[in-house]
Order: structure tokens, then sequence, then C-alpha cells
């Protein structure tokens, strides 16, 4: 995938169509990118590395894509091993290459590589510090937590391209592209950075005073034209915390299947009483991250879940603390609750809830005691008219 972009600015990436888990916790039927460039000028920059899961292919590309020359510069934006993995080895095959990264990544680098080998060709840089490579110019942005806290991004102005880093990324292999971007953008934003909107909207201002035609994250594909000016427009949206589309998200913790029916009934009552979208998912099988996907995209969400020794039953458990931990805020919750002697479901619930930010629960929790019966059913649809309001 050489010259992907122009003969200056040369593709080095590769796919991995390999990989079951992303960060060992994300499914990726689709494969991920590691993306990768080499700018061609006076001087030779390469942007970023790879994991070492594909290390050889890499580097052939790295290879063909110098054609003979000597590289001047490695830009690390970012030290995550997905992305950092090849730094050392690079460093000592090219000895007179200069590590160009921010003081944070150099506190980093003797966790992963022998340092003293290549300290003394490191070049520190912070924001708004410039390197010239000839006919074209990188300019440094600060991006702290986006998502780790050594993370710089790079402007080159010349031909108005921002590299991201982990920004704007998306899961999915570049092979594997689809036109549907936001879908597994959306999955790894709120799944990757979702915890940190209010740095996200800090970049977010400085790209704003920039003049880019170009976006080049780490993972996914370049992003131009309209499909830029909307990936900025939902990056803005989902940093806000504010949802993207209406609709209601139903999910249910079940344990011998009458939780289910429950959340599957209010889910029926919810569209009878007009709900655009209702989406249910089982805590238990469905995948995760694309329920924390939907927590994040939709407004509303229904919590119900079976009790579970004296507490809640775990999938329900793990799902609310993968949103607190995620710093998810400003939504509106209803609790469902079920139990055969002592319901405790809605507790627990409810106190993990209390402890997101401007999160309102719609009153009041409704307790099932063990199966779903005829004398539920009013209570269910007084929840369902308040969730429609």
């Amino acid at each position: 995938m050489i010259n992907q972009i122009n003969d200056n600015i040369r593709y080095i990436g590769v796919d991995d169509l390999d990989i079951d888990l992303f960060e060992s916790q994300y499914v990726v039927p689709e494969g991920m990118s590691y993306n990768s460039w080499v700018i061609m000028d006076e001087k030779v920059a390469i942007m970023d590395t790879a994991d070492a899961r594909k290390g050889e292919e890499w580097q052939k590309n790295l290879v063909e894509a110098l054609d003979g020359r000597m590289p001047d510069y490695l830009v690390c934006q970012h030290m995550e091993p997905d992305h950092s993995a090849l730094v050392g080895k690079t460093m000592l095959e090219y000895p007179t290459l200069t590590l160009v990264c921010s003081a944070q990544t150099v506190k980093m680098l003797g966790h992963y590589f022998d340092y003293d080998a290549f300290a003394d060709r490191v070049m520190v840089v912070k924001e708004g510090d410039i390197l010239e490579l000839g006919a074209h110019t990188l300019h440094f942005i600060a991006a702290p937590m986006v998502h780790w806290p050594e993370v710089i991004m790079t402007y080159e102005s010349s031909e108005k391209i921002l590299f991201a880093a982990d920004g704007f990324g998306k899961f999915g292999a570049l092979c594997n592209e689809t036109d549907d971007w936001a879908c597994e953008a959306r999955r790894y934003y709120f799944n990757i950075c979702g915890k940190y909107g209010m740095q996200v909207q800090n970049v977010l201002k400085k790209a704003a005073n920039l003049d880019i035609e170009a976006i080049m994250p780490l993972h996914g594909p370049m992003l131009q034209g309209e499909a830029l000016a909307e990936a900025i427009r939902l990056y803005d949206l989902w940093s806000r915390y504010e949802p993207e589309s209406e609709g209601i998200l139903v999910a249910y913790a079940s344990i011998h299947g009458n939780t289910a029916q429950v959340a599957k009934k209010l889910a029926e009552m919810l569209k009878e009483n007009g709900a655009k979208k209702v989406v249910v998912s089982d805590l238990s099988r469905d995948d995760m991250a694309e329920v924390i996907e939907d927590a994040f995209r939709y407004p509303k969400i229904v919590c119900c879940a079976a009790s579970y020794d004296a507490g809640v039953f775990p999938p329900m458990h793990d799902f609310l603390h993968h949103l607190q931990i995620k710093n998810f805020q400003r939504r509106q919750f209803a609790i469902v609750e079920n139990g055969t002697w002592a319901p405790t479901a809605g507790k627990v619930m409810r106190q993990m809830i209390e402890g997101m930010k401007q999160c309102e629960i719609v009153e009041p929790t409704i307790t099932i005691w063990g199966k779903l019966k005829d004398s539920d059913l009013p209570n269910l649809e007084a929840l369902a008219k308040k969730i429609t309001e």
C-alpha cells in the first residue's frame, strides 16, 4: 500500500487480520490497521511504527518506501505498543536516526526498550514546536490523555494534513474498509477515548485554528472532504457527552430468562408508547463494547437485572462499572429489579448510577418477584409512559 497518499507522503502501515481481541478486550472481526507513514523530503521522517505482531511486514514496507535513502527522524506520537513496538529496533537499525517525541514519552521509553542505546539521539518537542523537513513542515500539538498522557499530534502545513495519533481512529483493517466510518469509529471512540471528553474538546479547539484537508489516524482510513467534516462533527458531539440519536437502550442481566422476559415486554411497551428506537441488549451474551457504544449513543437507558448474592447479577455490575470508568454522564436511567425472596439489584444499580455525573433516575424502581405476572403489567406500562414522555 505504498504511495497511498502521494510520492512525498508514503503509507507504510499494515493490516492485522489475525487479531481476535484488540487490547485483549474488544472483538475486531474485521481486523485492525496499524498506520504509519514516511514523509520524503530533504529530510526523511517516519511517522510512528506498528505493532510487533506485524513487525516484519512493516519493516519491509519501510525499506521499500525509503528506496535506498536513510531516514532522519522517527516521530513517536503515541507510546502504546500497537504503535511504538518497533521504535527500539528501528533506532538501532538506523544509527543516525533521531527520535522525535514528547517529554512524557521519554519517561516511558525505558519501560519498553534499551533507552541508553539511543538516548543521545532523542529530540524532545512540545506544543508549538516546529520541525522543518524541506518543503514539508511539522507542527507539534500536545494532546495529553487522548488517550495516554504523552500523546502528540502533528500538523504538516504544506499538505494540510493532521496526523492525529489515536484520535479519529476506528476498528477494522483498511482492506475491509467500508463507507460507514461512524459505526466502528463510534464503538472505538467510546471504549478507547470515551473517558476523556474534556481532553478531546481541547484538541478540537486547537484543530479549529488549522487549515486541515486530511486527517491521518493511527487506526482506520484517511479522512477527507465530507467524511472529515462529519468525523469532526461527531467527535465534538461525542466528547461533549451529548446523545447522538433518539432512542432507548434496554440492557438486561437475566439468570434463568425471567428478567429477560420483563425487559423484552418493557421494550414492546416503549415502542407502543412512541419510542422511535428501542435497542435490547443481553449483557450476558452481547458484545459489551457495543452495549457501551449504545449507552453513549442514546439519551435513555433501562437497566433490568436479577438480584444475586445480595447484590446485582454480575453482567449488570460489569456494564455499569464500564460506564463509570468511561466518565459516563448526562443521561436518564430507569431501574427494574428482580428477586425471589429479597430483591437487592435495584439498590446496587441505583448506587452505581448515582455515582455518575448528571444522570437522572426515572422513579419508581420496578420490582419483579420471580416471573413476570399480569399484575406487574400496569407498573411496567406506567414506567414506559414516563420514560417516553
